[in-house]
């Protein structure tokens, strides 16, 4: 009966962790682990060369299109979304929400916001930067703002995001990029 005793302060500390929530350090013996925080802060550092990068991945798995549309793009899926996640969850500690804004957000991934907010920060961003929810971590809207600043995009942060749609958690943003960028260079192909 002792151990069920709930104790004060951080509430759902294990649930939170396990949602893959970022923990600040001495808050909860289930915190997050630094290492992928601190890979996230420097993929923001570091925001013109993955813009630059992206721009030349993106052009290659568009010439990749045709492949992808023989196996089918239903097949490739998974195996697209595994890549997908492991590789951006590394570097900018991605969601997986399938509607990726790295390149309008200055590489700082909007989801990983405690309250998820798609266009801008909230009103309780601290005088230091900091989040109101996580008072230890950076604001990810702050983060988001210095990265633009170091983009030759940067000003793609002005566009207002669409809401998140739910139904494409889980699924890779590449193919769909891709897919639709395909369908566009297509479309003017026949206008003219």
């Amino acid at each position: 009966m002792a151990d069920a005793v709930q104790k004060p302060g951080n509430a759902a500390a294990g649930a939170k962790a396990a949602s893959g929530a970022y923990t600040p350090a001495g808050v909860s013996p289930n915190r997050r682990a630094r290492r992928k925080y601190t890979v996230r802060l420097w993929a923001v550092r570091h925001s013109r060369f993955f813009e630059w990068f992206y721009r030349r991945f993106a052009d290659a798995f568009l010439l990749l299109h045709p492949l992808w549309k023989a196996f089918g793009y239903e097949r490739v899926e998974r195996p697209i979304t595994f890549i997908e996640r492991n590789v951006k969850g590394f570097l900018f500690d991605c969601r997986m929400c399938g509607q990726c804004a790295l390149s309008s957000t200055g590489m700082s991934c909007p989801m990983n916001c405690p309250k998820q907010l798609r266009n801008g920060p909230c009103g309780g961003v601290r005088a230091n930067g900091n989040c109101e929810v996580e008072p230890d971590m950076p604001c990810v809207w702050v983060q988001a703002w210095n990265g633009s600043q170091n983009m030759t995009q940067g000003d793609a942060i002005l566009k207002v995001q669409k809401p998140v749609n739910q139904s494409l958690r889980e699924t890779s943003s590449w193919l769909r990029v891709t897919a639709e960028a395909a369908a566009a260079r297509e479309a003017a192909k026949k206008e003219a």
